[in-house]
């Protein structure tokens, strides 16, 4: 458990290294992969709650400290207008808002139907990356969504929820590589070889 719970750590580590060369596609709306959001939540639901909330902690933290590296806002030779930004901290706690959401369909998970966590990564994206704007809203004092912004969120959802069957099956060799059960039928198999064994 312990090898496979840091073995998620380096990978959301080499999640973030690789999301720098991720470019917006201009074409779907500036939509982009959101590598370590879905690094994360697979992985939250293949670990108990006290791993999640430290992996939360960690992708939170560092997210939010490469968003504020610089001037605040981005540098004012760029950027005429500069955003508004959210306090240091805030991803934390949504990461750990759409944790609990992927530990909410982990029996499922485990009884073998990831096809529901794939699509519960979709709609954690969209409801991390909404609370997100919504908050940005807050802090400017007015609300303004428009139509451009919801197809964005929704590409970006769906073009990260379209990648999770390829991070779910890179757990999958990691837990078997590390001797970490994610799947109640491996338990079950474990069981009934012990009884072979046993009774041999």
């Amino acid at each position: 458990m312990i090898r496979y719970a840091l073995s998620l750590f380096i990978l959301v580590l080499l999640a973030l290294a690789a999301q720098q060369f991720i470019p917006s596609l201009t074409g779907l709306y500036n939509a982009r992969l959101l590598l370590v959001t879905l690094v994360f939540l697979c992985a939250s639901v293949t670990v108990g709650p006290p791993v999640m909330l430290a992996l939360a902690f960690v992708c939170g933290f560092l997210w939010d400290a490469q968003c504020t590296l610089g001037p605040p806002g981005g540098d004012a030779e760029i950027y005429k207008y500069p955003a508004e930004s959210l306090r240091f901290g805030y991803s934390i706690i949504l990461y750990g808002v759409i944790g609990y959401l992927m530990q909410g369909i982990q029996p499922l998970f485990r009884e073998g139907k990831w096809q529901f966590s794939t699509i519960l990564v979709g709609i954690s994206i969209f409801v991390y990356l909404a609370a997100e704007y919504l908050s940005i809203n807050f802090i400017r004092g007015g609300f303004a969504f428009n139509e451009a912004t919801l197809y964005q969120i929704a590409a970006t959802s769906t073009l990260t929820m379209l990648f999770s069957p390829l991070v779910f099956w890179v757990l999958f060799f990691i837990a078997e590589k590390f001797g970490h059960e994610i799947r109640f039928e491996g338990l079950k198999k474990k069981q009934q070889q012990r009884r072979r064994r046993t009774l041999a």
